[in-house]
């Protein structure tokens, strides 16, 4: 858990074993409550965090606050995340597992609850909530990892950045929210079409080209009528996709009889 920050602590530097107070606000504030200032107006969740003064903001509320260190929260399947490169300003990410969406990479803030326990008897997997990683990971969220120091070493000290300036980009702010349609594939899992696969983000190209395959059969038999029931869309090996296909060679040619 993260340790109560020492009432004696100054607001942005760590002192022995607490927090500076702009962390602990961050590992433990709920984003994306509507505000209730501008409970009135659209878009009015708060996913702005202001480090100087350790208060979430929603977009109209961010005027008094334009010469401060603003961070962007975002959310992926109810998941606080934001930018690498920016908590990399903040915080030694080293060993934290990073993710791609959207051409930028991501960490999560807090560690995610589990069901069930996900060690197996093999791989890689967190050192504080024993979830499942990539190799060479170590810590699945900054929450995770902060924990880990704090519990091992008893300090942050050398794993926090004095950070004094945080521009904050307008113009590609967002509501932040990466739906299911935005994939969040792990870092170093992402394949080009030029790489010796030819996948993207580990999609198996032979299964997507068997059901492509299926689907155009499927609506040339409906296009000429000749099937009368709904035909199921399903997925087969692609040999016996290949084997199904049309023979489009022409037989041989036969002369019209004479009359």
């Amino acid at each position: 858990m993260i340790p109560a920050l020492p009432s004696s602590s100054k607001q942005h530097h760590d002192n022995g074993g607490g927090l500076p107070r702009w962390l602990q606000v961050l590992l433990t504030e709920k984003f994306y409550n509507a505000c209730i200032v501008h409970e009135e107006a659209k878009k009015n969740e708060k996913n702005v965090y202001c480090l100087d003064c350790c208060i979430t903001l929603c977009p109209h509320c961010l005027a008094p606050h334009r010469s401060h260190r603003l961070l962007q929260i975002r959310r992926y399947v109810y998941h606080d995340v934001i930018r690498l490169d920016d908590a990399a300003k903040l915080i030694d990410c080293t060993s934290v597992q990073s993710y791609t969406t959207n051409s930028a990479k991501v960490v999560f803030i807090k560690e995610r609850a589990q069901t069930r326990n996900f060690r197996g008897n093999s791989g890689n997997s967190c050192s504080t909530c024993d979830r499942t990683l990539q190799d060479p990971y170590q810590f699945c969220s900054l929450s995770c990892k902060i924990n880990y120091l704090i519990g091992s070493r008893g300090s942050l000290s050398g794993y926090l950045y004095e950070c004094n300036y945080l521009p904050f980009n307008e113009t590609g702010f967002d509501d932040g929210q990466l739906t299911t349609d935005s994939v969040l594939e792990p870092a170093g899992s992402v394949w080009t079409s030029s790489g010796s696969g030819g996948c993207v983000g580990g999609v198996d190209c032979k299964t997507t080209l068997a059901c492509t395959a299926t689907t155009e059969i499927v609506r040339k038999k409906r296009s000429s009528g000749s099937a009368s029931r709904p035909t199921a869309q399903v997925c087969r090996p692609v040999h016996d996709i290949l084997v199904g296909l049309p023979n489009r060679r022409k037989g041989t040619p036969q002369r019209a009889p004479l009359y």
